[in-house]
């Protein structure tokens, strides 16, 4: 005889023994008990959780002739011929391969025979989900007015694609992940059927690693198995899975916690030169954090975390030297890392940036954040929703004290001297005639979006300049070091003036532009200070030094 999958040799005969689905099964076996039986039935949930095993399970009990509490018996000729796929009252149709129009026009033809030995015929649709629209609609006719010999079993991973009108007229069975304890009993059976010895952490480990799969798990069993001479070591299971023993994820941890990056490093080398899956031991280094987040917030961590007394140890004393923001941090940081490197063809360097982004970022300080607030900031400044408030420093109160003269007989008297924006602009130096510099800056997004339509390549090398001054007319922008050519191409000819005939249109102003380098702009806030003091200087020059006062 062929050599069958251990998912197949072993899938469940009556619903006695689908694991981790009695919320479903107690339901199904009542409704056989009571003759209660609905024509169309919807199994959703994960892969492996035992949908399409329940529905042959169940298209067998309504058929049988000697079903027992609710179960098949699978000894009568009606549950014999159905296992043996010798009896066509039970079909089985994948509607990823059979999803269009004509394809359920055909199953409708068919609906309208009655059943050959059994008390109905039924159709059990795996991946209802993926047929078409139009099918759906052809579907939706049957199942309206079915034929009361007739019964519908739809299975699905992704409930939430079918129409409205699908679902309201099935009954609805959401299965559930198996959890580990459920699988490592199942397997554990297996193992002693098969004369297989097997370590209870290498079944835990298989089972941790299917997601709640008992299907998943028998085709990770059935490879251990193939490949071993009856005895499967914790260690081989390791190999298999391409996961990275735990003792190592607990010292990498210990470095990442200790800001270590040459260990960290190290460590990565270590793992990629064993073989190791990259992309598993990130998903394997997310779960080891969000343990040590369980075990930082928790008490009773062993409700919640499936791990053997030694690893909980562990877990709660590598969890006291390290803080539950940077916990989360290191979750969100290693989530971003999975993302990119499953698309990377280079993992390791996705996975070595992140830890390092990690290790060198101080914990106080949330980079996400700040550039999220810094998009804001420049999202208000380019749409020019903002008012500028004149807290500058260019106001100056000077106070000019003039005492009794003995020749005029004068009463005291206190004169100040407001010097404002009359005599300084923004920028510290006299100002222009109408256009302000403020102006300038508010409408300079503005006037950038007026350029783009007028010629956008004019557009892309004035956007990395920075406005730097405004004075006798003439505009200042200044470029970084690493756009010298962008300045050099603006200041040709034909560009310059472009650029100086499109603001001077747009401010209604006569403006000149002048292009520099950043490097070439000195000591400006010391240059206009001593502006400042030179007129300051004249005015006590004509008032006496003794007169003035500045506050």
């Amino acid at each position: 005889m062929a050599y069958q999958a251990l998912y197949r040799k072993y899938r469940p005969k009556d619903f006695d023994s689908v694991l981790g689905q009695e919320h479903v099964t107690t339901i199904l076996k009542n409704q056989i008990i009571n003759n209660n039986i609905a024509h169309a039935y919807l199994f959703s949930g994960t892969r492996g959780t035992g949908k399409t095993s329940t529905a042959k399970i169940f298209a067998r009990a309504v058929n049988c002739l000697n079903n027992k509490d609710g179960n098949p018996c699978n000894e009568c000729e009606v549950c014999r011929g159905i296992l043996n796929d010798t009896i066509m009252d039970v079909v089985e149709m994948d509607a990823a391969s059979n999803n269009s129009v004509d394809d359920i026009r055909e199953l409708r033809e068919k609906v309208k025979y009655p059943p050959s030995k059994g008390r109905y015929k039924v159709y059990i649709i795996d991946e209802v989900h993926m047929l078409s629209k139009g099918a759906f609609n052809a579907l939706l006719k049957t199942l309206e007015e079915p034929p009361k010999h007739l019964l519908f079993i739809l299975a699905t991973t992704e409930p939430q694609k079918l129409p409205a009108t699908i679902l309201s007229r099935c009954q609805r069975f959401d299965f559930k992940r198996i959890s580990v304890d459920d699988i490592v009993k199942n397997m554990r059976a297996i193992c002693d059927e098969l004369n297989i010895d097997v370590e209870d952490r290498g079944l835990r480990l298989i089972a941790r690693n299917s997601d709640g799969a008992m299907r998943d798990a028998l085709s990770i069993l059935d490879q251990c198995v193939s490949f071993s001479d009856g005895r499967i070591t914790y260690e081989y299971i390791l190999s298999i899975l391409g996961t990275v023993n735990l003792d190592v994820i607990f010292e990498l941890t210990d470095a990442i916690i200790n800001s270590n990056l040459e260990k960290t490093l190290g460590l990565i080398e270590d793992i990629v030169r064993a073989g190791k899956d990259v992309n598993q031991f990130i998903k394997d280094l997310i779960l080891h954090f969000r343990n040590l987040m369980i075990a930082k917030t928790s008490k009773n961590i062993e409700n919640i975390i499936d791990a053997s007394d030694e690893v909980i140890y562990k877990l709660n004393r590598q969890a006291k030297n390290i803080e539950l923001n940077d916990i989360m941090r290191a979750i969100k940081i290693l989530s971003d890392v999975e993302v990119k490197a499953k698309w990377s063809s280079q993992p390791r360097i996705i996975l070595e940036v992140g830890l390092i982004k990690f290790i060198k970022t101080p914990s106080n300080v949330d980079i996400d954040n700040l550039l999220e607030k810094v998009a804001k900031l420049e999202k208000i400044i380019e749409e020019g929703k903002f008012h500028v408030i004149d807290k500058s420093n260019h106001s100056y109160n000077v106070e000019i004290k003039t005492s009794v003269s003995e020749n005029l007989k004068k009463d005291n008297t206190d004169q100040k001297v407001n010097i404002k924006d009359e005599i300084f602009n923004e920028n510290g130096n006299i100002n222009s005639e109408n256009v302000s510099f403020n102006k300038i800056k508010i409408e300079w997004s503005n006037f950038l979006k007026r350029l783009k339509k007028e010629k956008i390549s004019i557009h892309a090398l004035l956007m990395e300049g920075k406005l730097i001054s405004f004075e006798n007319n003439m505009l200042t922008v200044a470029f970084e070091d690493g756009f010298a050519f962008h300045k050099d191409a603006i200041e040709k000819k034909n560009n310059k003036e472009f650029v100086e005939k499109s603001i001077s249109k747009y401010f209604n102003c006569d403006i000149k532009m002048k292009f520099i380098m950043a490097s070439e702009i000195k000591n400006t806030e010391s240059e206009q200070e001593d502006k400042k003091k030179d007129i300051i200087k004249q005015i006590k020059d004509i008032f006496g030094e003794d007169l003035v006062e500045v506050v």
